[in-house]
């Protein structure tokens, strides 16, 4: 009940930022000083939750204590800034990590045990998420499957169904509604169509994988600044005010939620706006600034299937929401969640293709992720020498991304030729 609560109030405000920064868009060049203020509140009152959803997922997996609480209103307070001016970022983190704080509250009143402390702080990952989309299945299956690769925590099934039902339930009881996809009514499988679902699949994992690493090269590159933070958010600033000039539109910042409903119909949209999405929410969020990765996510896969279909001469429609769907998969590596979530924002009818295709890219996207606290338990493939347990934050700093095993093996194999000439 607090998480819908919250992710009510937390998309309130969202939307009326996004409505005042679009009839003011003068305000995007004061994106700057935004983000020098977000990075002085971290800095100097909240730097035990700059975390994130990263310290939400050690916290599940060893809640030695409670989450502090100011995270809940740090993140609502700078994702709302962020949208304001103009920066490009999402709604799921803060509505996860508000969710993850206000259930961790019971915590210590009710003295619990850390096995059920963590499944708490599942239940307001899964209220947060089904809340905060309307997709309460989703959002039930995304608490227990964001935490491992590999692994589900079967012992919070129910608690996480329960919650993301209830929190989507008093989101909506509270006025707060979501938007509708529009989608064929129906499909018919044929194998030329089953051909070009597979080969979109492969192509949204290379997008999650792109967008994965491009958010973490801007994070690195910016820690070598000297003074970085500030730096860092200043340039970042800059940087997505160049951009909107040179690109000429404001549809890249904020949710985007505009260039999303025209990849649903047959409008033009330029072949390259899911580069131009990866590239603006990777600076906004590597630079410091505060949000989710989904909903930019959604963009970058409806536009790149967008994009896919018109080249192919493809349903645009269906494969800007297999887009959607598949290419979350890949970056937060939870196959299951975003399937139920295409299913309940598109229909039944494409439960077959969605599947396919959130698989195929959750496999080729490798042992890399946006949440990079999340444990590897059962690798993706038999090939892959990773210790059980190990965050791929330390598969990242061992220096290994696995690419497909067979390409591998054909690496290996061109090498050796290589040697014997």
């Amino acid at each position: 009940m607090l998480s819908g609560a919250a992710s009510a109030l937390f998309l309130w405000s969202l939307d009326l930022a996004t409505r005042f920064r679009g009839t003011h868009p003068w305000l995007l060049y004061c994106l700057p000083v935004a983000g020098l203020l977000i990075v002085f509140l971290y800095s100097e009152h909240g730097k035990e939750v700059a975390g994130g959803n990263n310290l939400l997922l050690e916290k599940i997996h060893d809640p030695d204590s409670a989450v502090p609480f100011r995270m809940a209103p740090f993140i609502l307070i700078t994702t709302v800034l962020t949208h304001f001016f103009g920066g490009s970022a999402g709604r799921e983190g803060t509505a996860v990590q508000m969710g993850g704080t206000l259930a961790g509250l019971a915590a210590a009143p009710l003295r619990l045990s850390k096995e059920d402390h963590s499944i708490l702080l599942m239940t307001g990952i899964s209220a947060g998420f089904g809340s905060v989309f309307g997709t309460p299945l989703a959002g039930a299956v995304f608490g227990l499957e964001v935490l491992s690769i590999g692994r589900i925590r079967y012992n919070a099934l129910v608690p996480c169904l329960m919650a993301s039902f209830i929190g989507d339930a008093v989101c909506q009881g509270l006025g707060i509604g979501h938007h509708n996809y529009t989608v064929a009514d129906s499909f018919k499988m044929t194998p030329a169509l089953f051909g070009w679902i597979l080969l979109a699949g492969a192509l949204f994992a290379g997008a999650s994988a792109v967008f994965t690493e491009a958010t973490h090269f801007v994070q690195q590159l910016g820690k070598k600044v000297k003074h970085a933070p500030y730096v860092r958010a200043i340039v970042g600033g800059i940087a997505v005010i160049g951009l909107t000039l040179v690109v000429g539109t404001h549809d890249y910042n904020g949710l985007s939620l505009a260039l999303l409903e025209r990849a649903f119909t047959n409008a033009e949209i330029p072949i390259y706006a899911f580069l131009l999405k990866i590239l603006f929410t990777s600076i906004t969020l590597g630079t410091g600034f505060k949000g989710g990765e989904v909903t930019p996510l959604f963009v970058v896969g409806a536009t790149l299937g967008h994009s896919f279909a018109v080249l192919t001469g493809q349903p645009p429609a269906i494969f800007a929401a297999l887009g959607f769907a598949a290419v979350f998969a890949g970056a937060a590596n939870t196959p299951l969640a975003c399937t139920l979530m295409g299913i309940e924002l598109f229909g039944g009818h494409l439960a077959v293709p969605l599947a396919f295709t959130c698989v195929i890219a959750y496999v080729l996207s490798g042992h890399r992720g946006i949440y990079v606290s999340q444990r590897v338990h059962i690798p993706k493939t038999n090939r892959a020498d990773i210790e059980s347990g190990s965050t791929l934050a330390n598969v990242r700093t061992n220096g290994f991304q696995i690419a497909p095993s067979v390409f591998r093996r054909l690496l290996r194999s061109w090498k050796k030729r290589g040697e014997g000439k």
